[in-house]
C-alpha cells in the first residue's frame, strides 16, 4: 500500500510542480557548476522513484521532495570545488606563455610589470580582438567552437586572433624600448 500511495503522491507532485522545481534548482546553483537544472531535479526524481517503497508514507510531499533536491545541490557544489582548479594560478601560467609567444623567449625572462602591461594590453584591445584572444588562448576554446558559438567564420576568427597578437606585440615593443 505504501509503495503505490508514496508513488502516486510523487508522481502527482513532479507533475504538477516540475515548472517550480527547475526554478528552485535554477535559481540556487551557482553558475560555477556545469549541470543543467533538469538532469539534477531528474536524478532526484529517479532516486525517489526507485526508493519509494522503503518510505513510511510520505505526508508532506513537497517538503520531502525540496529537501531532497536540496541535499543533491549540496552534493553538486561540493563536487565542484572539489574539482575547481585553481582560476588564479591557471590565468598565471597562461599569461607566461601568451608572455613567450609575444616576446619570442623563454617567458621566465619577463618581469611581472612586463606580465601587467600585457593584462593591460589585452583589455584594451577592441572587444572582438579581446574576445577571440581570451577565448582561444586563455579559456582554450577550439576556432571551430567559437565558430558554432558565434557564427564567425574560423578565417575571420584567425585573422583576428593574427591583428590582435600583432597590435599586442607592437604595443608591448613600444612600451620595452620606452623602459629600456
Amino acid at each position: 500500500m505504501n509503495q503505490s500511495e508514496n508513488s502516486k503522491k510523487l508522481n502527482t507532485f513532479f507533475k504538477e510542480e516540475y515548472s517550480s522545481l527547475k526554478y528552485y534548482v535554477k535559481s540556487n546553483l551557482k553558475s560555477s557548476v556545469d549541470k543543467d537544472p533538469e538532469d539534477i531535479i531528474q536524478d532526484v526524481a529517479l532516486k525517489l522513484f526507485t526508493s519509494a517503497d522503503r518510505y513510511s508514507p510520505i505526508n508532506n510531499v513537497a517538503g520531502f521532495v525540496y529537501r531532497a533536491i536540496k541535499n543533491r545541490l549540496i552534493d553538486v557544489m561540493r563536487a565542484s570545488k572539489r574539482n575547481k582548479v585553481d582560476y588564479e594560478a591557471q590565468n598565471e601560467a597562461k599569461f607566461s606563455e601568451f608572455a613567450h609567444m609575444i616576446y619570442e623567449g623563454s617567458c621566465d625572462l619577463y618581469s611581472e610589470q612586463l606580465k601587467q602591461e600585457l593584462k593591460t594590453a589585452i583589455i584594451n584591445l577592441k572587444p572582438h580582438y579581446k574576445a577571440i584572444i581570451i577565448a582561444i588562448d586563455f579559456e582554450g576554446y577550439t576556432y571551430k567552437e567559437v565558430e558554432q558559438e558565434t557564427g564567425i567564420p574560423i578565417g575571420t576568427l584567425m585573422s583576428r586572433r593574427h591583428r590582435a597578437i600583432s597590435l599586442l606585440y607592437k604595443n608591448l615593443k613600444s612600451k620595452q624600448e620606452t623602459n629600456n
